[in-house]
C-alpha cells in the first residue's frame, strides 16, 4: 500500500479565525519537523509547490515581484495575477492570490519550524479553506519529509476526508459549513 493510499488528515486542528467586520483570516499553525529551509523551498520553488499546493506558479516566489497563480482541481481554472510583497528567507512570504492576502511565517522550533498561515478570505468559504489548506499541508509535510503523496486538491480532496474537516472546521468556527458543488460554488 502507498503512502497516499495510507494517508488519513488527522482531526481539525491549529486552526482559527480572525473577524474583522466582513474580512475574515484564517490562520493555521502547524508544527514540522523540518527546519525553516527545507520548509521555505516548499513554500516558493514551483516544482515543489506543483506537488502540494492548490495552485501552479508560473515562477518562483522567492522574491518580489509580479506573478500568475492558476488553481488547480477547481471545475475551471483561474488564472490570478497575483504579487509576491515580502520574500524574506527563511522566515517570512507575503503575496497575493485571487484578490486575497496569504502571509506565511516560519519559526524554528527545537523540534524543527512552526508554519503559520494567514489567508484572509470570504467568509462563506473559510470552513472550506481550512479543510483544504489543512490536505494540503499534510501533503507539504509528507513531500519535505522525503515521503510525497502528490497533490491532493479539488475534488481529489474528498476521497480523503475532505467533508469531515470541513464540517469540524465549521463546527470549530460556530460557522455553518458550505459544502462543494460540481460548479465549484458554496452550498448550504
Amino acid at each position: 500500500m502507498s503512502s497516499r493510499d495510507a494517508y488519513s488528515p488527522g482531526t481539525a486542528q491549529g486552526a482559527e479565525v480572525l473577524k474583522d467586520g466582513e474580512k475574515w483570516t484564517l490562520v493555521l499553525v502547524r508544527e514540522l519537523h523540518h527546519p525553516p529551509s527545507k520548509v521555505w523551498r516548499a513554500l516558493t520553488e514551483r516544482d515543489q509547490l506543483h506537488e502540494w499546493a492548490p495552485f501552479d506558479a508560473d515562477r518562483d516566489l522567492d522574491s518580489p515581484g509580479p506573478l500568475k497563480l492558476s488553481t488547480v482541481g477547481a471545475p475551471v481554472t483561474q488564472v490570478s495575477d497575483s504579487i509576491v510583497k515580502r520574500a524574506d528567507a527563511p522566515k517570512l512570504l507575503e503575496y497575493t492570490w485571487g484578490g486575497n492576502e496569504m502571509r506565511w511565517e516560519l519559526a524554528p522550533t527545537a523540534a524543527g519550524t512552526r508554519l503559520t498561515l494567514w489567508h484572509n478570505i470570504d467568509r462563506n468559504y473559510i470552513a472550506m479553506g481550512a479543510a483544504g489548506w489543512h490536505i494540503c499541508l499534510d501533503v507539504l509535510d509528507h513531500l519535505v519529509g522525503g515521503d510525497p503523496l502528490g497533490r491532493i486538491v479539488g475534488g481529489e480532496a474528498m476521497k480523503f476526508e475532505w467533508k469531515r474537516l470541513n464540517s469540524e472546521y465549521g463546527a470549530q468556527f460556530g460557522i455553518e459549513p458550505k459544502s462543494w458543488t460540481p460548479t465549484g460554488e458554496p452550498s448550504a
